[in-house]
């Protein structure tokens, strides 16, 4: 894949832009959740809202605590927002509870969000930090599977991610591919199980599936110990263009082009891991 990305098409200004939301936890930090992905969206052009379910204390070492929103808050920013702005396609986030995954979910059916309903849903089943911090609590998984995955448009859990949902243990193609079934038969419209963190391949091997087949999407391997927010700024990306009406493998196609060039231009902030780097759209 070369540096080039196709980006998304531009509203002329002074005219209203197309809208997203997205549903998560802040990074106090700067680097990843609800502050990624507005960065992400407002580079492609879009109009971000959001519902934030949760405030977190980070920086570049670690998270060392968090405090969920109120479930009800959550569903009544969504509903504030969506019936009055409406939005085009909407990301899901860290949720922190089974409380809040309940109340997001109730708020969805109301408001047409979810596989089979009018306005697309990512969901990015942030479960962990990059440094292995806990953000979910631990009956929230249920709720996750049982509830969340299944009105998921499109699922894009991280490898660690997908060992906590389905106790799969993915190291190679074979495992990849029984890692999407097993996301799939838990009732998301199309399972993305992500590669980034596959060590062994040189390459950065994402795999997605509609329950039927498999499409592979590959991109060199950016050697950098700065990817912190690349899940985030990929679904977050994903989200931008299933409201600009692209397909999933499209818009998914999209979205890895764009994490892979901000990973190669990602750069080092605190004494830990810095974050991936979408400003290279301003020089475009």
């Amino acid at each position: 894949m070369s540096d080039a990305v196709q980006l998304l098409p531009r509203v002329p200004l002074g005219q209203t832009p197309i809208r997203v939301m997205t549903i998560a936890g802040t990074d106090s930090g700067g680097g990843a959740g609800i502050n990624a992905d507005l960065r992400t969206m407002a580079l492609c052009g879009v109009h971000a809202t959001v519902a934030v379910a949760a405030v977190t204390v980070q920086n570049s070492l670690g998270v060392s605590g968090f405090h969920p929103i109120p479930p009800t808050v959550v569903a009544d920013q969504m509903r504030s927002v969506i019936t009055d702005i409406g939005i085009g396609a909407a990301k899901t986030g860290m949720l922190a509870s089974g409380e809040i995954i309940d109340a997001v979910v109730g708020a969805a059916g109301e408001l047409d969000l979810g596989h089979g309903r009018a306005i697309p849903l990512v969901v990015d089943p942030v479960c962990a930090s990059m440094h292995g911090d806990q953000l979910l609590a631990d009956e929230a998984l249920d709720s996750l599977r049982g509830k969340l995955i299944p009105i998921a448009t499109l699922i894009t859990p991280n490898l660690d991610e997908v060992r906590l949902i389905t106790g799969i243990d993915v190291a190679d193609r074979v495992s990849q591919e029984k890692a999407a079934r097993a996301l799939h038969a838990l009732g998301a419209q199309w399972a993305l199980v992500k590669g980034g963190h596959l060590r062994s391949d040189p390459n950065s091997p994402d795999l997605l599936f509609d329950g039927t087949d498999f499409i592979e999407l590959t991109a060199p391997r950016i050697d950098t110990g700065h990817d912190h927010g690349a899940g985030d700024t990929l679904a977050a990306a994903i989200t931008c263009a299933l409201a600009h009406g692209y397909s999933v493998p499209d818009a998914v196609r999209f979205a890895k082009s764009w994490v892979t060039r901000s990973l190669s231009v990602a750069y080092p902030l605190g004494a830990g891991h810095g974050p991936v780097n979408p400003l290279w759209r301003l020089e475009v």
